[in-house]
């Protein structure tokens, strides 16, 4: 049976509006950050922060926070493509390419959740969907092809920001996959926490300890704003979103988060906004709107 946006819940809506603003904003506030400190730490303290703090919060709710054995095995799986895939790639990535084009690369993203939805859950995807994920991606390629050229001059950053597309599309389908236990909080929680370790091996091996006491205002600001909404409020509500609504829906959901961030590092840090920029927003929009929202309107 083909998924059908006109049953899904208003509140997933919600959350999507939520965790597209929160993470498109998150690209030029992450920008200010690494200005002053360095990708393997600001990964680490993202990681072992957002966990930790989800975890408390997912205990102070009353929900269980200890995992039991039938949901290790999709857990670990689950973090390594979820968290350290899409973490450690990204972070890498990052190095090499400039952070607005390597978050367009990375939200890709739908393509490979589309795709491996069809052999993992037996998903059956309709023309409207097909059609909405044509013309975000076109959105995308519009986004990026003036910069084609980045793809010959750098061509390890763009394969390392397109491994973590993938990544995060498998670990969006895999989380669907399995029948969890444990709350949705919690996972996510322990999923962060897990992939803390090998960044954090990463980050002592390679380069010296950060001085967090050196970073100036708005480094500092923009760092608590990545802390508490894009590790902690998003990486709760993307996977309470793929829990309620079909894993292409939720992936064809986070499209509009490159957009967004294109346009509020034009406010945030002056970088221009052109003629690409808005055919992407049309696309993009008219893409979410066909998948989701016209469903919607219809019933």
């Amino acid at each position: 049976m083909r998924p059908s946006a006109a049953g899904l819940p208003i509140a997933g809506f919600a959350l999507l509006a939520a965790v597209t603003l929160f993470w498109g904003v998150n690209w030029p506030t992450m920008k200010i950050v690494l200005g002053e400190l360095s990708p393997w730490w600001f990964r680490t303290i993202c990681l072992a922060s957002g966990g930790a703090a989800l975890l408390v919060i997912s205990g102070l709710s009353g929900n269980r926070v200890r995992v039991p054995a039938s949901d290790l095995k999709p857990l670990l799986l689950c973090s390594v493509f979820n968290m350290v895939g899409w973490h450690l790639f990204s972070a890498l990535g990052l190095a090499l390419v400039a952070a607005g084009r390597a978050s367009i690369i990375a939200f890709t993203m739908p393509v490979w959740a589309a795709l491996f939805a069809i052999p993992v859950l037996r998903e059956r995807v309709s023309l409207a969907v097909l059609a909405g994920l044509g013309m975000g991606m076109a959105g995308l390629a519009i986004l990026i092809g003036h910069d084609m050229t980045v793809l010959g001059s750098a061509p390890v950053g763009s394969l390392l920001m397109l491994g973590a597309a993938v990544s995060w599309g498998l670990g969006t389908v895999l989380f669907k996959r399995f029948d969890w236990q444990t709350p949705v909080a919690s996972v996510v929680g322990w999923q962060l926490l897990l992939a803390a370790i090998p960044v954090v091996v990463g980050a002592l091996m390679l380069e010296p300890l950060p001085d967090l006491a050196g970073l100036s205002a708005p480094a500092f600001f923009a760092f608590a704003y990545v802390l508490v909404f894009p590790m902690v409020f998003c990486q709760w509500a993307y996977f309470k979103i793929v829990n309620m609504f079909p894993a292409v829906y939720a992936a064809i959901g986070v499209l509009a988060v490159p957009v967004v961030g294109v346009f509020s590092s034009l406010l945030l840090l002056g970088e221009p906004v052109g003629w690409r920029e808005i055919a992407a927003l049309v696309l993009v929009c008219s893409s979410i709107f066909t998948v989701l929202i016209l469903p919607k309107l219809r019933s």
